[in-house]
């Protein structure tokens, strides 16, 4: 990263100002822009998210908006209603009133007089959501959008559910916000009204995971906010990116085939995180890709950026399986379509064998076993299966990636291919095909492509989960007949991966993958019939023009100087007890404390999170979340502690949380919650 000191224009800032929404409630806005604009009006671009603009985020926004306002912008980071600064309650994500005020502020922003009246909107995740979701209701002022690790459906493709089975990013996601909700405003900003704001807010607060759980399927609560519901709705020209480590990538490529509008999609080896600060690296000059985004679109200046490939995708070479990967080698390759045309589907059958087979091939290698449409093999994972699966998004890119799936394969049914006579390259989403009768009524598989290394090491670089008891759209129960065969189609994650030649592709299954998604409620016997079984691989052959995919180092101005005055940890334990047979992933995400120089506040993270089992009990599966957050300037502190936990029966989820809120010494607030839910097929 190159830090920017000397910038094209000079640049001024407001910490801290307010945009009052039509029923009164005031939103709070930091702002940066060059100093001529109040002489000569710029386009503007706004980030709108909750996730407090004076601490949690100030030192990534310092980086990207100032870098932006020097280049000829204003940039304008609002607090959502509830959020940070912002007065009112947050209640849940993109609700009505969110994008109401959404489009409230864009028009606030376009009325201003140093703006020429022509708005963008960036943002990664949350505010990649909403800048989507925003721009579907088409407020005039709003040009152009830049979504990084956002979905255009809320069901299918968020930390909320995959597939139709239950992630267990959602009981941690929902106890981050829940910690989040929990946080004052800043004294130095909002004055004396803080402490009545905080008590608002506390009272108000509710563990979002019961809200989540109470929608199972895809009903007009995920609709709200997908925009897939409707894609002509968006009519300005969208650039969306995300990494191969993020849980969002399948959604850049779905919004290059369905969108009408000029666009460009985006997508690095990197995590959960804005590009210029990518990782695993390499990070690129996303800022400047920005800028000239921004150009095109709201200064009408022809930058060329309209003649790079629709997809420019990070092709990944192969790797031995590691947590620990600071870069990934590969090159970049692009489309100028998507679908592309040149990418070819190569089928591959499952043999009895346990091979993957080239169907072409399958004549010269087949048995008895796999011309008959009875035969099966049939496999019962462990309920401990998916320990090193690694989140479901990567927030920090280490720890929290896929470790070796030897672990793993042990547990599922596994399918080799010959070892390659030639590298292979993939460019796009696996489909596996498959036939199977399973034991119970309600029932999950989770499907995983893997490299195999000579050495026999194995390095996940797909994969895909599906709850077998909904219909293809999960909108409905679909029960299992247990004496009936089925077939369906589960679609993996899209991925760009070499495989080199003297590998293997390794196709898995199992019945469980926990924690990443929540176990059926009993056991499952899966019985899989291989000849009615396919894997379907996009092969894309290498191209020339890949060439001249390049972008420049990745540049932003210098951050806001943030002291670290305490530890910090993240690492994840895998812990088997073995005198109670009890497995338990313990997460550790430890920020410790921080000063922030800009505002003279301490800012304390803290969370630990905890998945546990104890053999083949289904009943013994159990979640929990514990936070702390804490503020402090001079004798002004506030700390608030949550706890989260989840568990279940066969019929029921069980949620307990607590918090407990402090002033000082003194708690101030302290509630606690217990909820039954109804499991209904998940």
């Amino acid at each position: 990263m190159r830090f920017v000191e000397d910038l094209a224009l000079a640049v001024t800032e407001c910490r801290h100002t307010e945009i009052e929404m039509p029923d009164g409630t005031k939103l709070a806005a930091r702002i940066w822009m060059p100093e001529m604009a109040r002489n000569s009006p710029v386009p503007a671009i706004l980030e709108y998210i909750p996730y407090r603009k004076s601490d949690h985020t100030i030192r990534r926004d310092s980086m990207m908006h100032r870098y932006i306002a020097g280049h000829g912008y204003a940039c304008i980071r609002v607090d959502l209603r509830g959020s940070g600064d912002s007065e009112g309650i947050l209640r849940d994500e993109y609700l009505e009133t969110e994008l109401v005020d959404g489009a409230c502020v864009i028009e606030w922003i376009a009325s201003q007089s140093w703006c020429t009246g022509d708005v963008g909107m960036i943002g990664i995740s949350w505010g990649g959501f909403n800048g989507l979701q925003i721009a579907a209701r088409q407020p005039p002022a709003l040009k152009a959008v830049i979504t990084v690790c956002s979905t255009d459906d809320r069901y299918a493709e968020d930390v909320h559910y995959m597939g139709g089975c239950l992630l267990g990013d959602n009981v941690s996601w929902a106890a981050q916000m829940f910690a989040y909700n929990s946080l004052p405003p800043d004294p130095a900003n909002v004055g004396e009204k803080w402490r009545n704001m905080w008590f608002q807010r506390l009272e108000a607060n509710e563990p979002w995971l019961g809200i989540w759980l109470e929608h199972q399927y895809r009903d007009d609560y995920w609709r709200h906010g997908s925009i897939c519901e409707d894609w002509s709705a968006i009519k300005c020209p969208v650039m969306a990116a995300s990494g191969w480590a993020d849980g969002y990538t399948n959604a850049v490529f779905r919004m290059m085939e369905n969108l009408q509008v000029p666009r460009l999609g985006l997508v690095g080896p990197w995590s959960h995180k804005y590009p210029h600060i990518g990782e695993p690296g390499p990070a690129i000059g996303f800022l400047q890709e920005c800028l000239r985004w921004w150009d095109r679109w709201l200064k009408g200046i022809d930058t060329g950026i309209m003649n790079e490939p629709m997809v420019r995708a990070w092709m990944q070479e192969s790797i031995p399986p590691t947590t620990l990967a600071a870069t990934r080698p590969g090159r970049w390759v692009g489309e100028t379509e998507w679908p592309s045309p040149r990418i070819e589907t190569r089928a591959y059958a499952l043999s009895s064998l346990g091979r993957l087979v080239d169907e072409p091939r399958m004549e010269q290698v087949a048995i008895a076993a796999d011309r008959d449409e009875d035969f099966s093999l049939s496999l019962q994972s462990p309920l401990t299966n998916g320990l090193f699966a690694g989140k479901w998004c990567s927030y920090a890119a280490t720890p929290d990636l896929p470790h070796d799936q030897r672990q793993e394969d042990g547990g599922a049914l596994v399918f080799d291919s010959d070892r390659l006579d030639e590298n292979i390259e993939i460019l796009g989403a696996p489909i596996v095909e498959l036939e199977y009768k399973a034991d119970q009524p309600l029932a999950v598989v989770a499907l995983r492509i893997s490299d195999v290394q000579p050495d026999n090491k194995v390095t996940r670089v797909s994969y895909g989960v599906r709850n077998l008891s909904h219909d293809d759209d999960h909108r409905v129960l679909r029960r299992i007949d247990t004496g009936r065969k089925y077939r369906t189609s589960i679609q993996l994650n899209h991925m760009a991966q070499v495989f080199p030649k003297g590998h293997r592709i390794r196709l898995a299954v199992s019945t469980s993958y926990w924690p990443l998604i929540w176990p059926a409620p009993k056991a499952v016997r899966l019985r899989v019939f291989t000849s009615g079984c396919r894997l379907y691989l996009p092969v894309r052959p290498k191209r020339a023009a890949d060439a001249r995919i390049a972008f420049q180092p990745a540049e932003a101005s210098p951050p806001v100087h943030v002291e670290q005055r305490s530890a910090t940890q993240h690492n994840w334990h895998v812990i088997y007890d073995l005198a109670k047979d009890r497995h338990t992933l313990h997460v550790v995400d430890d920020g410790g404390t921080e000063h922030i120089s800009d505002n003279e506040i301490d800012y304390e993270t803290k969370t630990e999170e905890w998945y546990s089992s104890v053999g083949d009990d289904f009943q013994s599966i159990s979640a929990e979340v514990r936070s702390t957050r804490g503020l402090r300037r001079g004798d002004w502190r506030t700390r608030v502690k949550n706890r989260t936990r989840l568990n279940c029966t066969e019929e029921h989820f069980h949620l307990t949380a607590e918090l407990d809120a402090y002033e000082g010494d003194q708690r101030v607030y302290s509630r606690n919650w217990d909820r039954r839910i109804s499991r209904r097929g998940v």
